[in-house]
């Protein structure tokens, strides 16, 4: 699959998420169902998976771990807040970055209709 194609799974498994549990819970609840709604759909996940920065040839592990990261080619970022801020983007902008990915998904559940919730972020590498 490519990542446009496991973006739109990714869309779809959040939306089925979202229409279950509605919002309100934690972050943890919503990474948790939408792993389980992913590999469901086959695709390979890798959930809290750490990400070091590579700097001057030394790797420096500095806590960074990725929410989902789906077929090592798309970053979801879970959040459960009021609003998406700046830094909620900067946070996956820097994710893709560090993993030379292209696509990423920020996906706020605490919202009353998850289309409001969902950000498509694109690295321009």
């Amino acid at each position: 699959m490519n990542e446009n194609q496991i973006g739109t799974e990714i869309v779809k498994c959040a939306l089925e998420v979202h229409k279950n549990l509605g919002p309100g819970l934690l972050e943890s609840t919503y990474q948790a169902c939408l792993s389980y709604e992913l590999q469901m759909t086959g695709l390979e996940i890798m959930k809290e998976h750490p990400l070091p920065v590579i700097y001057k040839e030394v790797k420096l592990e500095c806590g960074y771990r990725l929410d989902l990261w789906v077929e090592q080619k798309v970053i979801v970022e879970i959040k459960a807040v009021d609003a998406l801020n700046d830094i909620h983007l900067a946070q996956i902008l820097t994710y893709l970055k560090l993993t030379e990915n292209r696509l990423g998904y920020l996906i706020n559940f605490n919202t009353s209709k998850i289309k409001h919730g969902i950000r498509r972020v694109v690295n321009g590498l």
